[in-house]
Protein backbone atom coordinates (compact mmCIF):
# COMPACT_ATOMS: atom_id res chain seq x y z
CA UNK A 1 0.00 0.00 0.00
CA UNK A 2 3.12 2.53 0.53
CA UNK A 3 4.00 2.87 -3.04
CA UNK A 4 0.27 3.48 -4.10
CA UNK A 5 -0.10 6.20 -1.17
CA UNK A 6 3.17 7.77 -2.27
CA UNK A 7 2.40 7.71 -6.30
CA UNK A 8 -1.10 9.59 -4.77
CA UNK A 9 0.95 12.22 -2.97
CA UNK A 10 3.11 12.62 -5.74
CA UNK A 11 -0.17 13.23 -7.82
CA UNK A 12 -1.20 15.63 -5.24
CA UNK A 13 1.42 17.84 -5.61
CA UNK A 14 2.26 18.00 -9.35
CA UNK A 15 -2.13 18.04 -9.61
CA UNK A 16 -2.08 21.48 -7.16
CA UNK A 17 1.80 22.22 -6.62
CA UNK A 18 2.54 22.77 -9.91
CA UNK A 19 -0.32 25.31 -10.79
CA UNK A 20 0.56 27.51 -7.51
CA UNK A 21 4.45 27.88 -8.83
CA UNK A 22 3.05 28.69 -12.27
CA UNK A 23 1.08 31.70 -11.02
CA UNK A 24 3.74 32.48 -8.99
CA UNK A 25 6.12 32.59 -11.60
CA UNK A 26 3.71 34.69 -13.41
CA UNK A 27 2.90 37.25 -10.52
CA UNK A 28 6.53 37.80 -9.93
CA UNK A 29 7.53 38.61 -13.49
CA UNK A 30 4.38 40.56 -13.90
CA UNK A 31 5.87 42.75 -10.63
CA UNK A 32 9.41 43.62 -12.68
CA UNK A 33 9.27 47.29 -12.91
CA UNK A 34 10.99 48.03 -15.70
CA UNK A 35 9.64 51.92 -16.42
CA UNK A 36 11.23 52.28 -13.22
CA UNK A 37 14.09 50.13 -14.11
CA UNK A 38 14.68 52.00 -17.22
CA UNK A 39 14.21 55.34 -15.87
CA UNK A 40 17.13 54.54 -13.59
CA UNK A 41 19.31 53.69 -15.90
CA UNK A 42 18.62 57.35 -17.54
CA UNK A 43 19.26 58.61 -14.47
CA UNK A 44 15.73 59.16 -13.73
CA UNK A 45 13.15 58.51 -11.04
CA UNK A 46 9.86 58.47 -12.87
CA UNK A 47 8.22 57.96 -9.41
CA UNK A 48 9.01 61.91 -8.73
CA UNK A 49 8.00 62.79 -12.02
CA UNK A 50 5.18 63.54 -14.18
CA UNK A 51 2.36 61.36 -12.75
CA UNK A 52 5.00 59.39 -10.72
CA UNK A 53 3.55 56.53 -11.92
CA UNK A 54 6.50 53.51 -13.30
CA UNK A 55 4.04 52.71 -16.35
CA UNK A 56 5.39 53.28 -20.26
CA UNK A 57 3.27 56.72 -20.56
CA UNK A 58 5.08 58.03 -17.69
CA UNK A 59 8.41 56.69 -18.89
CA UNK A 60 7.16 58.36 -22.48
CA UNK A 61 6.94 61.87 -20.83
CA UNK A 62 9.72 61.93 -18.10
CA UNK A 63 12.63 59.80 -20.30
CA UNK A 64 11.83 59.72 -24.10
CA UNK A 65 10.19 58.71 -26.96
CA UNK A 66 11.64 55.51 -27.26
CA UNK A 67 12.49 54.53 -24.17
CA UNK A 68 8.59 54.83 -23.52
CA UNK A 69 7.80 52.38 -26.43
CA UNK A 70 10.70 50.46 -24.50
CA UNK A 71 8.66 50.31 -21.37
CA UNK A 72 5.50 49.78 -23.17
CA UNK A 73 6.92 46.70 -25.36
CA UNK A 74 8.45 44.84 -22.37
CA UNK A 75 4.90 45.62 -19.70
CA UNK A 76 2.73 43.86 -22.51
CA UNK A 77 5.23 40.72 -23.20
CA UNK A 78 4.61 40.63 -19.56
CA UNK A 79 1.12 39.65 -19.78
CA UNK A 80 2.21 37.38 -22.78
CA UNK A 81 4.68 35.33 -20.69
CA UNK A 82 2.71 35.07 -17.94
CA UNK A 83 -0.14 33.04 -19.95
CA UNK A 84 2.56 31.00 -21.51
CA UNK A 85 3.28 30.05 -18.10
CA UNK A 86 -0.03 27.87 -17.90
CA UNK A 87 1.21 25.61 -20.24
CA UNK A 88 3.59 24.45 -17.20
CA UNK A 89 1.45 21.94 -15.52
CA UNK A 90 0.69 20.61 -18.98
CA UNK A 91 4.18 19.93 -19.78
CA UNK A 92 4.77 17.78 -16.93
CA UNK A 93 1.35 15.86 -16.62
CA UNK A 94 -0.01 14.39 -19.23
CA UNK A 95 -3.86 14.24 -18.69
CA UNK A 96 -4.72 18.09 -18.55
CA UNK A 97 -7.37 18.71 -20.47
CA UNK A 98 -7.53 21.65 -22.81
CA UNK A 99 -10.16 23.70 -21.00
CA UNK A 100 -8.09 23.18 -17.71
CA UNK A 101 -4.96 24.71 -19.05
CA UNK A 102 -7.07 27.49 -20.94
CA UNK A 103 -8.17 28.56 -17.57
CA UNK A 104 -4.64 28.59 -15.82
CA UNK A 105 -3.45 30.15 -18.74
CA UNK A 106 -5.83 33.01 -18.21
CA UNK A 107 -5.00 32.69 -14.19
CA UNK A 108 -1.36 33.26 -14.63
CA UNK A 109 -2.15 36.35 -17.06
CA UNK A 110 -3.94 37.73 -14.52
CA UNK A 111 -1.27 37.17 -11.76
CA UNK A 112 1.08 39.00 -14.66
CA UNK A 113 -1.07 41.76 -14.36
CA UNK A 114 -1.86 41.91 -11.17
CA UNK A 115 1.86 42.10 -10.58
CA UNK A 116 2.25 44.83 -12.37
CA UNK A 117 -0.47 46.22 -10.36
CA UNK A 118 0.81 45.47 -7.10
CA UNK A 119 4.52 44.63 -7.64
CA UNK A 120 5.91 43.53 -4.37
CA UNK A 121 9.48 44.47 -5.20
CA UNK A 122 7.65 48.47 -4.81
CA UNK A 123 5.36 47.89 -1.64
CA UNK A 124 2.46 46.77 -4.16
CA UNK A 125 2.31 50.50 -5.42
CA UNK A 126 2.13 49.78 -9.45
CA UNK A 127 1.23 50.92 -12.85
CA UNK A 128 -2.45 50.61 -14.46
CA UNK A 129 -2.03 47.29 -15.79
CA UNK A 130 -3.08 48.24 -19.61
CA UNK A 131 0.02 47.05 -21.39
CA UNK A 132 0.45 44.18 -19.50
CA UNK A 133 -3.47 43.49 -19.54
CA UNK A 134 -3.25 43.77 -23.64
CA UNK A 135 -0.25 41.27 -23.39
CA UNK A 136 -2.59 38.99 -21.54
CA UNK A 137 -4.96 39.20 -24.28
CA UNK A 138 -2.71 38.69 -26.94
CA UNK A 139 -1.99 35.68 -25.14
CA UNK A 140 -5.69 34.07 -24.56
CA UNK A 141 -8.23 35.97 -26.27
CA UNK A 142 -5.98 37.96 -29.43
CA UNK A 143 -8.58 39.00 -31.53
CA UNK A 144 -9.95 41.30 -28.63
CA UNK A 145 -7.42 42.37 -27.80
CA UNK A 146 -6.07 43.83 -31.40
CA UNK A 147 -9.69 45.23 -31.62
CA UNK A 148 -9.50 46.77 -27.79
CA UNK A 149 -5.77 47.92 -29.21
CA UNK A 150 -7.11 49.52 -32.24
CA UNK A 151 -10.01 51.35 -30.86
CA UNK A 152 -7.46 52.59 -27.96
CA UNK A 153 -5.20 53.83 -30.58
CA UNK A 154 -8.32 56.04 -32.77
CA UNK A 155 -9.50 57.25 -29.29
CA UNK A 156 -5.60 58.16 -28.26
CA UNK A 157 -4.64 60.25 -31.40
CA UNK A 158 -8.39 61.95 -31.36
CA UNK A 159 -8.73 63.16 -28.46
CA UNK A 160 -4.62 62.83 -26.61
CA UNK A 161 -6.03 61.21 -23.55
CA UNK A 162 -4.27 58.09 -23.08
CA UNK A 163 -6.27 57.94 -20.01
CA UNK A 164 -10.10 57.92 -22.17
CA UNK A 165 -8.67 55.58 -24.34
CA UNK A 166 -7.00 53.40 -21.91
CA UNK A 167 -10.99 53.10 -20.46
CA UNK A 168 -12.61 53.31 -23.82
CA UNK A 169 -10.48 50.35 -24.71
CA UNK A 170 -11.39 48.08 -22.00
CA UNK A 171 -15.10 48.86 -22.64
CA UNK A 172 -14.14 47.71 -26.55
CA UNK A 173 -12.79 44.46 -24.77
CA UNK A 174 -15.33 43.60 -22.82
CA UNK A 175 -17.99 44.47 -25.03
CA UNK A 176 -16.47 42.56 -27.68
CA UNK A 177 -16.14 39.51 -25.57
CA UNK A 178 -20.35 39.18 -25.48
CA UNK A 179 -20.74 39.41 -29.38
CA UNK A 180 -20.98 36.69 -31.78
CA UNK A 181 -16.96 36.78 -32.51
CA UNK A 182 -16.44 34.85 -29.05
CA UNK A 183 -20.45 33.15 -29.16
CA UNK A 184 -18.48 29.48 -28.50
CA UNK A 185 -16.35 30.97 -25.72
CA UNK A 186 -17.09 29.23 -22.47
CA UNK A 187 -19.22 31.42 -19.51
CA UNK A 188 -16.74 31.55 -17.25
CA UNK A 189 -13.81 32.73 -19.76
CA UNK A 190 -16.19 36.13 -20.84
CA UNK A 191 -17.05 36.85 -17.36
CA UNK A 192 -13.15 36.89 -16.39
CA UNK A 193 -11.87 38.37 -19.39
CA UNK A 194 -14.59 41.10 -18.85
CA UNK A 195 -13.88 41.71 -15.01
CA UNK A 196 -10.08 42.46 -16.03
CA UNK A 197 -10.98 44.91 -18.31
CA UNK A 198 -13.47 46.38 -15.89
CA UNK A 199 -10.15 46.34 -13.32
CA UNK A 200 -7.98 48.78 -15.74
CA UNK A 201 -10.74 51.00 -15.82
CA UNK A 202 -10.77 50.97 -12.23
CA UNK A 203 -7.45 51.69 -12.16
CA UNK A 204 -8.12 54.90 -14.01
CA UNK A 205 -10.81 56.06 -11.55
CA UNK A 206 -8.59 59.49 -10.70
CA UNK A 207 -8.25 60.14 -14.37
CA UNK A 208 -12.38 59.47 -14.62
CA UNK A 209 -12.66 62.60 -11.81
CA UNK A 210 -10.33 64.95 -13.64
CA UNK A 211 -11.86 63.93 -17.18
CA UNK A 212 -15.08 65.01 -15.93
CA UNK A 213 -13.43 68.41 -14.06
CA UNK A 214 -11.36 69.03 -17.42
CA UNK A 215 -8.43 68.58 -15.48
CA UNK A 216 -6.67 66.05 -17.18
CA UNK A 217 -3.17 66.79 -19.38
CA UNK A 218 -3.12 65.94 -22.69
CA UNK A 219 -0.44 64.02 -24.23
CA UNK A 220 1.93 66.48 -26.07
CA UNK A 221 2.68 65.26 -30.09
CA UNK A 222 4.34 68.47 -30.59
CA UNK A 223 6.54 71.47 -28.86
CA UNK A 224 3.11 73.86 -29.55
CA UNK A 225 1.12 70.98 -27.81
CA UNK A 226 3.63 70.59 -24.61
CA UNK A 227 3.95 74.51 -24.36
CA UNK A 228 -0.19 74.45 -24.51
CA UNK A 229 0.22 71.90 -21.56
CA UNK A 230 3.03 73.37 -19.37
CA UNK A 231 0.49 76.61 -19.20
CA UNK A 232 -2.01 74.86 -18.23
CA UNK A 233 -0.55 73.00 -15.44
CA UNK A 234 0.44 76.46 -14.74
CA UNK A 235 -2.58 77.84 -14.35
CA UNK A 236 -4.00 75.06 -12.11
CA UNK A 237 -0.87 75.59 -9.46
CA UNK A 238 -1.55 79.47 -9.28
CA UNK A 239 -5.36 79.11 -8.89
CA UNK A 240 -4.89 76.03 -6.10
Amino acid sequence: MEPASNTSLLQLVLDFGLPMVALTVAYLLGAIPFGLMIGKARGVDIRTMGSKNIGATNVFRCVGAKFGILAFVLDMLKGVIGTLCGFLPTLLIADVSPATTLLLRVLCGTAAMLGHMFPVYLGFKGGKGVSTALGLLFGVAPLAGLLGFAGWGVIFVLSRYVSLASCLAGVIVGAVMWSPLYAGAPIWYKILITALAALAVFKHRQNIVRLCKGTENRFAFTAKQRAAREAKLAQQKESK
